[in-house]
């Protein structure tokens, strides 16, 4: 994958001026799967890695250099990825605003915190109840893969490859908040982080209450239970700043709080086509609950990590003519039909539109029947 994109960007540079959006755009897709996957391996390997490490250290009642060092740089790596990937996400969609370097720092800063807070925790609760904690990981982990599942994401292109990834999204919620789905993230954000704070206040509590006196002093102990509960409130303190401040979109909380919430559909331009696709191929959501009746959905806050529905633009802007390009038709209602049946299309047009990508200059566009309505649904609805 990164001689991929290696590739692509080097043909973004060498193509003729007409070709170079084109590979500029897969180069920047293809940066941003590398990012998820590096996100993935990150957390399946330097997270536990990091709490075995700190439960050594809690029994040891000591920190080698070496010990300390593995533990930081697995630390920064867990908080490093989360705002990476976020960055590069909204450097890949055009219709976003692209991440400033110091809302990344901030969003570092925040994972840092919060994460860190959380493997202490973690760490402290291990080095006395071995099996214990087990048993709390196993049945955190399925609870929150079933939330991740409820709320239908829509990442795979089948069921049970779909399951799979909300089993290992499931592995970064032990740690971190990781957002997979549309719609009004922050109270689900807000339900995430009560829950992280009351489980590390129980798992320190217990600690505190069964540790070991004769190889850890109280003064250490106390010492302990402050870091857990200043580290997770840094956390919180920077997840605000980030929000009210530093957010691409704009402050997120408070009562003029912008972000990609908007009540009414912005009027079309004079002159311009309305149903005109001008933005590069991208993978879209299924359409669900109140978009299937044809009710405007309310999106608020942070972007979800994965495939996110491009909002309006908060202002009519005039657009030079749209130069017509090739079209396809699909005598079906857009994502009326089944699951299945739209991944089994999803497939069967990826080659097509490739092929007519190359022989075009504009980005093909896809018709899908609207029952009811005089005029078509024009939207580029199909991973590429």
């Amino acid at each position: 994958r990164y001689l991929r994109t290696l590739y692509l960007g080097l043909q973004s540079r060498w193509q003729a001026e007409h070709r170079r959006r084109h590979f500029y755009w897969r180069m920047m897709f293809e940066s941003a799967d590398i990012s998820m996957l590096r996100l993935l391996e990150t957390f399946l390997k330097s997270a536990p890695q990091l709490v075995l490490q700190l439960s050594i250290m809690v029994q040891q009642n000591s920190i080698e250099p070496l010990q300390g060092l593995s533990a930081s740089a697995s630390l920064v790596s867990l908080a490093w990825m989360i705002a990476s990937y976020q960055k590069v996400l909204r450097d890949s969609r055009e219709d976003k605003m692209p991440m400033s370097y110091k809302g990344a720092v901030v969003q570092i800063l925040w994972h840092l915190f919060t994460i860190a807070a959380r493997a202490i925790a973690f760490a402290l609760f291990a080095s006395v109840f071995q099996l214990y904690f087990g048993i709390f990981i196993v049945t955190h982990w399925c609870i929150m893969t079933f939330w991740i599942i409820q709320g239908e994401t829509d990442f795979c292109m089948s069921k049970w490859e779909e399951i799979i990834y909300n089993m290992v999204v499931g592995i970064i919620y032990i740690f971190c908040w990781f957002n997979v789905k549309e719609g009004r993230s922050r109270y689900r954000m807000c339900i995430y982080y009560v829950i992280t704070l009351s489980e590390n206040a129980a798992l320190t509590v217990l600690w505190f209450l069964y540790y070991d006196r004769k190889t850890t002093s109280d003064f250490d102990a106390l010492i302990l239970v402050c870091v857990v509960s200043s580290s997770f409130a840094l956390g919180i303190f920077f997840m605000f700043i980030y929000y009210c401040l530093l957010h691409p979109n704009g402050p997120m909380f408070g009562p003029h709080a912008g972000g990609c919430i908007f009540r009414q559909r912005p009027a079309p331009v004079p002159g311009s086509p309305t149903d005109a696709v001008t933005s590069p191929p991208r993978s879209l959501p299924r359409t669900t609950g109140g978009e299937r009746e044809g009710v405007p959905g309310e999106r608020d806050s942070c972007v979800p990590v994965f495939q996110v529905r491009p909002c309006p633009p908060p202002a009519p802007a005039a657009r030079a003519p749209r130069t017509e390009g090739p079209v396809i038709r699909i005598d079906l209602p857009r994502k009326k039909y089944p699951a299945w049946d739209a991944h089994f299309i999803d497939r069967r047009l990826r080659k097509t539109i490739l092929a007519l990508e190359y022989a075009s200059p504009t980005t093909p566009r896809l018709q899908y029947r609207t029952p009811g309505a005089p005029q078509e649904v024009l939207e580029y609805e199909t991973t590429v």
